[in-house]
């Protein structure tokens, strides 16, 4: 099925991004920092070359680590929302989801499931303001469409 463009959206958290890029650039720069001054310690402990290394390994895999909550994502269509969370990604036909919320005070819009279950769509962050008010109508409009309202 060949779609147009406004059929198909795709949401990635734009603030959440930026402060993970900048929280995992500080965290690599503190521990190579720490690693570089590790030699030059006078608290009687010996530190090699092998403990500055693991130092910089360290920093790189919480920087690494941050970084996975720049990766959320929502794609959605015509048949439904494909929802990629910090890791796992999950995939909701239209006709299982009630609605799309955000409801008042929460941090992210989530999907109303039958049995008073939600699903959380961290793509959709309340920080990204007008971003996420524009993602939330956007993809309420594809619910309708699909729903035939």
């Amino acid at each position: 099925m060949s779609e147009k463009a406004e059929d198909r959206v795709v949401i990635r958290p734009r603030r959440a991004a930026w402060m993970s890029g900048a929280l995992a650039v500080l965290l690599v720069g503190v521990f190579v920092t720490v690693a570089l001054l590790l030699r030059r310690s006078d608290t009687g402990v010996i530190f090699q070359v092998s403990d500055q290394v693991a130092m910089v390994g360290i920093g790189l895999l919480l920087g690494a680590g941050t970084m996975l909550f720049a990766m959320p994502r929502a794609y959605a269509d015509a048949d439904g929302i494909e929802v990629r969370n910090v890791i796992v990604s999950r995939r909701f036909e239209w006709a299982e989801v009630l609605s799309v919320s955000f409801p008042d005070g929460a941090s992210f819009a989530r999907l109303e499931l039958p049995e008073d279950e939600y699903y959380s769509v961290l793509a959709v962050q309340a920080v990204d303001r007008e971003r996420a008010v524009e993602a939330v109508r956007a993809l309420r409009r594809l619910h309708r469409a699909a729903a035939g309202e």
